[in-house]
């Protein structure tokens, strides 16, 4: 009767001991689970952040860079692009490519330029040779876009003109007196390199496809617990 009594309790002593391990491994699965989702979140909200900050930094013109101030608080902005040889990616200070299709898009941030003459030229410099001129016109949609097939020559230094030019006949927002003309510089050439919102985005898919190999292969998901472990030891 005691030997059955043993048994018994040697039985259940085991059975706890079982559970106990399979609750403590369990436990680990989970917080390594969750240390990786954690890990996985944070990294897409620094990918977001730079991304907010690579375009001018937070809301508001305050911190945008790819601006004009035609007039005290009264702003244009401004994006280039070089679709041909950089799709998708937007310039501001730095175009990288020569003698490839250059936009250079002005979007007017105050309504009241779009009743006014306003003339846009490129030169390059020291020079100051001309190498894209727009006579003056009223843009009502608000929206000017210059297109040079050819981008800009050389690398080098450039300045983009923007004038407002005087109209007689415009009473309402007094553009009678003197050509107002303001300026803003880029370079050009030199290629592009890999930028840090590039580089931050294929590290953002490469913890993708390991958080989603993590959690579909059984090998994969065991090795990098064994991992985890240790490195807590």
């Amino acid at each position: 009767m005691r030997i059955i009594f043993d048994e018994i309790k040697r039985n259940r002593a085991l059975k706890f001991l079982y559970n106990n391990n399979y609750l403590l491994k369990r436990e680990g699965i989970m917080n390594t689970a969750q240390l990786l989702r954690k890990g996985f979140l944070g990294f897409l909200g620094l990918l977001f952040s730079a991304s907010l900050w690579a375009h001018g930094g937070a809301a508001g013109t305050d911190t945008d860079q790819c601006k004009f101030e035609l007039q005290p608080t009264h702003w244009i902005h401004y994006t280039a692009y070089q679709p041909k040889a950089f799709p998708a990616e937007e310039f501001c200070g730095k175009l990288p490519g020569t003698n490839t299709l250059t936009q250079l898009v002005f979007d007017y941030q105050d309504m009241k330029y779009r009743n006014m003459l306003v003339e846009f030229e490129v030169t390059k410099e020291p020079e100051g040779t001309r190498v894209f001129f727009l006579p003056s016109a009223k843009h009502k949609k608000g929206s000017v876009n210059l297109e040079l097939p050819n981008g800009v020559p050389e690398p080098g230094q450039y300045l983009i003109h923007i004038t407002l030019v005087p109209d007689p006949t415009d009473t309402e927002n007094r553009t009678q007196g003197e050509r107002l003309d303001v300026h803003m510089g880029f370079k050009a050439g030199g290629g592009q390199a890999v930028s840090k919102n590039n580089l931050l985005l294929y590290a953002f898919f490469a913890l993708a496809g390991l958080y989603v190999l993590y959690l579909s292969n059984a090998g994969f998901k065991r090795k990098v617990d064994e991992v985890i472990a240790k490195v807590k030891d």
